[in-house]
């Protein structure tokens, strides 16, 4: 784990939890695609740096998801870097507090303050093309949260960040997290599109041919879409329903299971009612969700 792989001539990844990307920009000075999980990983980030003599100029996040900004602050601190992200994932990112309380739809439990959720502060700027690298270009990848972005280096390397899961991954937990799923299967077939010499996934084996990994991806989206339809059969409100999932999946709640299964689960339900598979009524003071 944190060891440092070359896939081009200045285009490297650090194996992590979240796979970081590190681009070389001169003999001297490097840039950072995301930062890792927290304080750890940032000081292991830092080793590698320093053993290869490297500056560290900036960090472009993917998205603002704790597992990809938590080393922000440390190297932030101890570098001086820039940190940038593109729209609402700046706004998370300077305020990391945003993320469990979106998770939880209100004040967070204390339950939910741990790293896994709530990162540190850093002080990050709003990502534009002109603040990127010669030869780097953003790639749109909306869906898994809100303006998560992907970057192609002059390499013609690809980081997708979390726009898709492992077949593992998938396999495992069946609901993975997306907070727009109209927008997140319509970002898989763009990336099925993209041509490069390699895709480096945050979550997924590094591959030069992505497009087996966005097709599984997809099937599994349309499954628990159909899986949801299916279990409204009969009105059922939201805390039914996903009892139901849980126990279908075999999944077991806890506070971080509710809010990541939950949410996704909410954004199912719009996607679904959106696109007329799902009516919704409020009945005895209750929403219910039917199948149309």
């Amino acid at each position: 784990m944190y060891e440092l792989i070359q896939v081009a001539e200045n285009t490297f990844y650090i194996e992590s939890p979240a796979k970081i990307g590190l681009v070389r920009l001169n003999d001297t000075d490097v840039c950072l695609i995301d930062s890792g999980s927290d304080k750890d990983a940032g000081r292991k980030v830092r080793q590698i740096l320093d053993r290869n003599g490297w500056n560290l100029k900036a960090i472009y996040n993917t998205h603002s998801n704790a597992d990809h900004i938590g080393g922000n602050r440390y190297l932030q601190s101890q570098t001086g870097c820039r940190i940038f992200a593109k729209g609402i994932e700046c706004d998370f990112t300077n305020h990391p507090v945003l993320e469990p309380s979106f998770l939880y739809g209100g004040y967070p439990v204390k339950e939910l303050e741990h790293k896994f959720l709530l990162a540190q502060e850093s002080c990050c700027e709003m990502l534009t093309e002109d603040a990127l690298p010669d030869g780097f270009e953003m790639i749109d990848l909306k869906g898994h949260f809100f303006d998560m972005t992907g970057f192609r280096t002059a390499d013609e390397v690809v980081f997708l960040a979390d726009c898709l899961s492992s077949e593992d991954t998938l396999d495992k937990y069946k609901i993975g997290f997306i907070y727009d799923v109209e927008a997140y299967l319509a970002t898989l077939e763009t990336v099925k599109a993209l041509e490069a010499k390699l895709f480096i996934p945050s979550h997924a084996k590094a591959t030069d041919d992505i497009t087996e990994l966005c097709d599984y991806n997809i099937k599994a989206v349309n499954e628990i879409a159909d899986k949801i339809c299916d279990t409204c059969r009969e009105p059922l409100c939201f805390e039914q329903l996903l009892k139901k999932l849980s126990d279908d999946y075999s999944l077991t709640m806890n506070f971080q299971q509710y809010v990541l299964v939950g949410s996704t689960v909410r954004s199912y339900l719009s996607y679904l009612k959106n696109t007329g598979r799902l009516s919704a009524v409020f009945s005895d003071n209750m929403l219910l969700w039917k199948r149309t």
